[in-house]
């Protein structure tokens, strides 16, 4: 998928919101915690009700993978399941990978091809040689992390480099990058303020935007302060979904909470003039 298609997709569904998928058994209705094969089919439940509404789904890893065995061959399960289901949704591995440069290969090579995820998210820590190897799949992104909504985000980020902070400094660096046209970036709902210096640095890349809804960002502010022409962004809400009931009506409730964002997401393009 191209960043073309994500913006058709955004047109056509007058949405530009992600689902995240962080399955967490402790938090499903009773009745489903035992069944067999449940991290499957509670994923399967809530993107059938969603689907409509969104324009990207985003499983977290690290929730998946606290299963085992059973956590990953689930993850591939919904990975087939979107695939061919949903061709139209933009897929995002939230892994937060990156190593060495033979290790990151790795890593490229499992969620790119063998999850067969749209994009990743991934760390500038190491910095060119940890991120150039995810580059370098055509038609595939890699979601640098900038500037991130959590309270540590403060004990790096925004240190001072000269007369700018690091995560400046990150993206300056990052589109030094060999195909750093396939950069995306991650910057928190809750650091809004900050959008408009850093669309100023990257005008036209696309934005993933946690920290909608839960964790308390404003969905306007984000759009005031991030869109470009081509909307550029993709707000995520994960918890604020998924997990909207915690009784068997689950996967319809996440369905209507789903259809409320979209609806705002709806005038908010108008207001844009996007759509």
């Amino acid at each position: 998928m191209t960043t073309a298609d994500l913006f058709e997709q955004i047109k056509a569904k007058q949405s530009f919101l992600c689902v995240g998928l962080d399955v967490d058994q402790d938090r499903f209705p009773v009745e489903l915690r035992d069944k067999p094969d449940n991290l499957f089919n509670f994923c399967q439940k809530i993107i059938d009700s969603t689907a409509h509404y969104c324009v990207a789904y985003k499983p977290n890893i690290a929730f998946f993978e606290a299963y085992g065995l059973e956590g990953w061959k689930s993850l591939e399960k919904v990975m087939q399941y979107i695939n061919r289901h949903y061709p139209e949704m933009f897929t995002i591995a939230d892994a937060k990978r990156a190593d060495i440069g033979n290790t990151s290969k790795r890593y490229a090579k499992a969620y790119f091809e063998h999850f067969d995820f749209d994009s990743i998210t991934v760390s500038p820590y190491m910095g060119v040689d940890s991120v150039e190897p995810f580059l370098t799949y055509e038609d595939k992104y890699t979601i640098l992390l900038a500037l991130t909504s959590n309270k540590g985000a403060t004990d790096f980020q925004l240190a001072s480099i000269g007369n700018q902070k690091l995560y400046e400094e990150v993206i300056k660096k990052s589109l030094e990058w060999q195909n750093s046209k396939r950069l995306m970036y991650v910057v928190g709902a809750t650091k809004a303020e900050a959008l408009q210096s850093i669309r100023q640095l990257i005008p036209e890349h696309f934005l993933l935007i946690p920290g909608v809804g839960a964790q308390g960002g404003s969905l306007e502010e984000v759009a005031l302060n991030g869109m470009n022409n081509q909307c550029g962004i993709l707000v995520n809400s994960s918890r604020g979904i998924i997990y909207a009931s915690s009784e068997s009506d689950y996967a319809e409730k996440a369905g209507s909470v789903a259809r409320e964002m979209q609806q705002k997401m709806r005038e908010l393009l108008i207001q844009n003039q996007i759509l």
